[in-house]
């Protein structure tokens, strides 16, 4: 049985599309937990496991993963096969909706101030959508 060109190529376009966004999500998944990593080793961060008591920490924490976020957007948008900004409100809704399961899971642990993984979740969708917007003008 063979497969009609028309279904190889969609299904190929769809991989692509598929790989763009998960290239973006795992970018700044990476990124993020890579960081939080050093700054542990570090020691400006508290022992793993330890919450934070300074402010300060959850704005740099906040800070680098805007960053990331933004730069997530730019590489979804740089390898998605068609239509960039798509990709990029999918990498965004996608992002969204780990982050809010992520809040709805620690606040009620009290690991930190409540208005950390909420900010995250809200400030991911203009932080993925200018990622793309920055990739769409550099290639104008």
């Amino acid at each position: 049985m063979t497969i009609p060109m028309a279904t190889a190529t969609h299904r190929r376009r769809l991989m692509r599309s598929v790989a763009a966004v998960f290239l973006g999500f795992i970018t700044v998944f990476v990124l993020s937990l890579g960081t939080d990593q050093v700054l542990h080793m570090l020691k400006v961060y508290p022992p793993w496991g330890q919450p934070m008591y300074d402010t300060g920490l959850y704005l740099l924490a906040l800070a680098y993963r805007s960053v990331y976020t933004i730069i997530g957007g730019y590489i979804t948008a740089r390898f998605a096969p068609h239509s960039p900004m798509r990709h990029v409100w999918a990498l965004a809704i996608i992002g969204f909706i780990v982050a809010m399961a992520g809040a709805i899971a620690t606040i009620p642990l009290h690991l930190g101030p409540v208005w950390y993984p909420i900010t995250l979740a809200i400030i991911g969708l203009p932080c993925v959508w200018l990622g793309g917007v920055l990739r769409i003008r550099q290639t104008e």
